[in-house]
């Protein structure tokens, strides 16, 4: 594979070479792995395009996929105002979605059905939809992900959104890809005091409350006005603005209240822009990465013989109760040190 070749056709918007790409910093062979190192680096030195990076979490249910199409068709058929986002589109901003499915804890396999849930954003020209799978990655987003958002930016999209599967309390790894964090919630979920919890409401930029439509509209602001209230009770952030983090209630299928989260989420970067906090942001992702990028090159060490042999040898002593579970780690950790 020319990487060079690859790189010239994703800065010049080129959807095959980027789905690709994708593909490429997928996989796991050592070949591509070291491929796909160079073409990101490269990438990195030929464009400074910076799109705005939007994670979005919730339950299983909640609507996420349908908000994402509802919200990427406002965005793409250029609903809104532009100029914050300093893009040179007539018609609306490019938009890429980067859907996680889960991956089956037997099989490993992995539906990758997000594409077929959001028809008319996949036949949008100016959207490009990638589902890819968790793995048996954690955190609510696959291990590449952040280096398919770096290849979506070179390849010049304004907006990139981030679904991750269906997520818990504490499953909150798309923070430390996104710009925006936002957590999207069903009403009458009966769990409105887990918003005075530390966890995944605490890192959450925006909470939408989703489904404020027909006979849930009432529920919903219900919903909504709890979680303002819990979201009150928390300390303060630097990077944050008065008024945020906020709630507020939409309706990805009757496309309400769209305009309004887009509003919001235009006015919180713009002043985390002006403020310093969005490149302060993005330094300490990239040092947060290289920490992980450390530790699970040591863990693959753990798959590589001489030390994936030593790892079953005195796996079988522990089983057998020969050795108990913390000395048999201690003496592993001593052999990767010696290796």
């Amino acid at each position: 594979m020319d990487i060079n070749d690859l790189a010239n056709k994703i800065i010049a918007q080129d959807r095959r070479a980027l789905a690709r790409a994708i593909t490429l910093v997928e996989s796991g062979r050592a070949d591509h792995r070291e491929q796909a190192t160079e073409l990101v680096d490269l990438l990195r030195d030929r464009t400074d395009h910076q799109a705005i990076r939007i994670g979005l979490s919730g339950t299983p249910g909640v609507g996420k996929s349908t908000f994402i199409e509802s919200f990427g068709m406002m965005l793409t058929g250029g609903k809104m105002a532009m100029q914050d986002l300093q893009t040179s589109s007539e018609h609306g901003l490019r938009v890429a979605v980067l859907a996680v499915d889960p991956s089956s804890a037997r099989s490993g396999g992995s539906i990758l059905g997000d594409k077929t849930r959001m028809d008319r954003l996949s036949r949008e020209p100016r959207a490009f939809i990638r589902p890819s799978p968790s793995q048996t990655h954690l955190g609510g987003v696959a291990r590449r992900t952040r280096e398919a958002v770096a290849l979506c930016e070179a390849a010049g999209f304004d907006v990139v959104l981030i679904e991750t599967v269906g997520v818990g309390q504490s499953e909150t790894v798309v923070a430390e890809i996104s710009d925006l964090f936002i957590l999207l919630l069903a009403p009458a979920g009966g769990d409105e005091l887990q918003g005075v919890k530390r966890g995944i409401m605490e890192m959450a930029d925006m909470i939408l409350v989703n489904k404020a439509d027909g006979d849930l509209k009432a529920a919903a602001m219900r919903t909504c006005s709890d979680y303002s209230g819990a979201l009150r009770l928390l300390r303060k952030r630097p990077q944050d603005p008065d008024g945020f983090p906020k709630a507020v209630a939409v309706s990805a299928l009757a496309e309400e209240g769209l305009a309004k989260a887009w509003e919001d989420m235009q006015s919180l970067t713009a002043w985390r822009r002006e403020h310093g906090h969005f490149d302060t942001r993005r330094a300490a992702q990239a040092q947060y990465w290289f920490d992980q990028e450390v530790r699970q090159g040591l863990l693959a060490a753990l798959d590589r013989e001489p030390l994936k042999g030593t790892m079953a040898l005195i796996g079988a002593r522990v089983a057998a109760g020969d050795i108990t579970p913390s000395l048999a780690a201690k003496e592993v950790l001593a052999q990767l040190h010696k290796a």
